[in-house]
């Protein structure tokens, strides 16, 4: 492809999915399917009729990319801020206000999250990191 002017122009992917390997897919989607308000791709409910779980979900919202989870045998958890296990990766959310802030907070913790570090106090940038029930840490800030 080229411009009019005759450069060519760099072909760009669109972001279409983030992907967490998970033990437990059905817990980990269930965990950001409520805390985030999410729902499954279709086809991807939790199903009724007896037949065996699957080992890849799909949760989407409102915007284009889709939160994943794949199963895996084995999943190290991040021992972030401490070394060994880095994080890899880690989404970030937002909310409007400290008082959002420490809600969210409440919910994930009663969903199965732990606290990593707080950080509700900063005046700049107040925020929470938290890890999933998988271990995979995640922010949550004020913006």
């Amino acid at each position: 492809m080229t411009t009019p002017g005759g450069d060519a122009v760099a072909v760009v992917p669109r972001l279409v999915s983030v992907v967490l390997d998970t033990t437990d897919v059905r817990g980990l989607a269930e965990f950001y399917r409520v805390l985030l308000g999410l729902t499954y791709r279709e086809g991807d409910e939790p199903p009724t009729d007896g037949r065996p779980d699957q080992d890849w979900l799909v949760l989407q919202g409102d915007g284009d990319v889709r939160l994943a989870f794949q199963q895996v045998d084995e999943q190290p958890r991040s021992t972030w801020p401490e070394p060994g296990v880095p994080q890899m990766l880690h989404l970030d959310t937002a909310v409007g206000s400290v008082a959002d802030l420490l809600e969210v907070r409440r919910r994930a913790l009663a969903l199965g999250a732990r606290e990593l570090h707080d950080r509700s106090d900063d005046p700049e940038e107040p925020l929470f990191v938290l890890a999933d029930p998988a271990g995979h840490p995640f922010c949550v800030f004020v913006a």
